[in-house]
């Protein structure tokens, strides 16, 4: 080919690509697309990673029409870099999950004790990991047991119990003096090994054993069971966090900001939601388009930012969960986890919020591919 007609195919190729990112990975969160063409020597050369296998065949479609002759450096994740052990299971109370391979890097997310992972690459001692939200993101090997296929299915299907305090701790012995295995929090899940009159007996992805508090946990079958009236349990649980103190990136008991509440208010309610307050509005029922505050229902999710113009797109910066309680109140992740109000006659009226209010959606009773119901 020609300098001319290189330049053509690496346009016509680049536009192909943007296609197919925007219609099967348009949130680089949840899924990979990064492909990016170069000719070297009149040969075409493909650079890059990507976890939609489908998006990428039919790029690789699309060349082969054109009937070009290329070399296919594209990883397609997970590799060969993990082999086998493409799943993974949080083996300390928080895991912090990064932007990048390193400590220093942005606080993306977090995962709790006995949450499973998707294992997608390997770089040093960081692995690039999914949420069962889809969340896309770095932890440090400390942070996880890595497993097999047969392992991490007999791990999601065994018995286990739920932590259901805010915060608490595993002991070695049934004795709450005994030697303290590990902390844990809100969430957390072991696996069931046995049951005494004051304790279950636990075990860790990584094979320690241990003891939890009966009086602070429930068996996992039986907490889903138990969320029957979720509307009322989200308002407890969520008041249950006040004063935790606000950290970006925060999805635990340890540390969270507004959208990490609203996912871990979920949680507790039996619901995996998306992670950011950004993805979270695409999710669930649009309720007040009128932007009054009429009509909303306990456990509906506010969102607030700026509004669109005709220059620029709606930016959604914040999100809290409304309570109503005849005072229109509700809970939110601010400086700490707090209540507030939408109407100016309550002393904590909350004018900036009431400004820059968006919208609102539904979660409860909706179904919506974005909201994970634990109970199916």
């Amino acid at each position: 080919m020609s300098c001319k007609d290189d330049v053509k195919t690496i346009s016509e190729l680049q536009n192909i690509h943007t296609k197919l990112k925007t219609t099967f990975a348009p949130d680089k969160r949840v899924a990979l697309f990064d492909i990016h063409f170069e000719q070297v020597d009149n040969q075409l050369i493909l650079e890059g990673e990507t976890t939609h296998k489908k998006a990428f065949s039919i790029l690789l479609d699309s060349l082969h029409q054109r009937k070009l002759t290329f070399t296919n450096n594209v990883r397609v994740l997970p590799d060969s870099v993990v082999g086998n052990l493409k799943y993974a299971i949080a083996r300390n109370s928080v895991i912090n999950i990064r932007s990048q391979p390193k400590h220093a890097a942005e606080l993306g997310t977090q995962a709790l004790l006995g949450m499973p992972l998707k294992v997608l690459d390997k770089k040093g001692d960081f692995y690039r990991v999914q949420t069962p939200d889809k969340y896309i993101s770095w932890v440090d090997k400390g942070g996880i047991t890595r497993m097999n296929k047969t392992d991490f299915e007999l791990w999601n299907t065994r018995k286990k119990i739920i932590y259901t305090r805010n915060f608490g701790y595993v002991y070695a012995d049934k004795n709450e003096n005994s030697a303290i295995i590990s902390d844990i929090t809100l969430g957390g899940v072991l696996k069931f090994k046995g049951l005494d009159v004051n304790f279950f007996e636990v075990e860790y992805p990584d094979k320690r054993t241990g003891f939890v508090k009966r009086s602070e946990g429930l068996l996992y079958d039986s907490w889903l069971e138990s969320l029957n009236t979720p509307q009322e349990n989200i308002e407890i649980i969520a008041k249950s966090m006040q004063g935790f103190p606000y950290l970006w990136g925060g999805t635990s008991s340890k540390g969270i900001d507004c959208s990490g509440f609203t996912k871990m208010v979920y949680l507790m309610n039996g619901f995996i939601i998306p992670r950011d307050a950004s993805q979270q509005i695409n999710a669930g029922k649009t309720v007040d388009k009128n932007l009054t505050f009429e009509g909303l229902e306990k456990g509906d999710l506010l969102f607030f930012g700026t509004k669109a113009t005709a220059e620029k797109k709606q930016r959604v910066v914040h999100v809290g969960i409304w309570l109503g309680n005849n005072k229109m109140e509700f809970i939110h992740a601010s400086g700490n986890v707090h209540l507030r109000s939408m109407d100016k006659n309550q002393p904590h009226y909350d004018e900036m919020n009431k400004n820059r209010y968006l919208g609102s959606k539904r979660y409860l009773g909706v179904k919506d591919n974005m909201i994970i119901d634990l109970k199916n």
